[in-house]
């Protein structure tokens, strides 16, 4: 393991540790049913729809990981690498969906999940959620607009500009970010990144918890 890697490990266990603290301390009753051993599980026509984006798919959708992300958000990228070490790790055994929470502190987080979803339209969606992740300290954390930026990256990846241009200020596009944003309000999400195993917020405190996670799911 690299040594960046092991930093970001760490970065992201001491995160999602905060916000599951903070999730569990917020929960909403109503957005959750229980499984046999009294575990409160979130409605799967939720947590995942028809529509929702997969980076990866088990082909017998045994366990699914969901993470609601914000894509200015500098521990979803933080993240990024853990999650994509799981996907090479479970390839073809666990599905990983990914759902667009942009939050409201974030003046490109919006902007940039339509980029994201404009892309997704012209099969591009990985290359540009990657292409957020690896320049986000370029334009993350900034009161000024990067729609530019992120027209660069759409022409970096050969996209048709016309129809890039056309889906981006789509209205539909916005309506289907927010649509993933109400669904994890629903779900009680309040921070990001917010991972669900299987309908399940696992305790996570270290990449070896998530994989603990995902391990169990796996053994039923």
């Amino acid at each position: 393991m690299t040594k960046n890697l092991k930093i970001s490990l760490a970065l992201v266990a001491v995160v999602l540790a905060v916000v599951g603290a903070l999730l569990a301390a917020n929960r909403t009753p109503e957005a959750s049913a229980e499984a046999s051993d009294g575990t409160a599980v979130a409605p799967a026509s939720v947590l995942v729809r028809p529509d929702s984006h997969r980076l990866s798919t088990a082909e017998d959708g045994k366990v699914t990981v969901v993470e609601f992300l914000d894509l200015e958000c500098e521990s979803c990228r933080a993240a990024f690498p853990v999650v994509e070490q799981l996907r090479e790790e479970y390839e073809g055994r666990v599905t990983f969906v990914i759902r667009y929470f942009p939050l409201p502190g974030h003046k490109n987080a919006e902007l940039a999940a339509r980029a994201v979803e404009a892309a997704a339209a012209q099969g591009e969606l990985e290359a540009m959620y990657t292409k957020m992740y690896e320049t986000q300290e370029s334009w993350g954390d900034q009161q000024v607009s990067h729609e530019e930026t992120f027209r660069g990256f759409a022409r970096e990846l050969g996209l048709d500009m016309k129809r890039f241009e056309a889906d981006w200020k789509d209205p539909a596009t916005a309506k289907r970010v927010e649509k993933d944003r109400r669904d994890g309000l629903m779900l009680g999400v309040q921070g990001t990144p917010t991972f669900f195993v299987n309908g399940q917020r696992p305790e996570i405190t270290s990449y070896e918890d998530f994989k603990a996670a995902i391990e169990a799911e796996l053994a039923k």
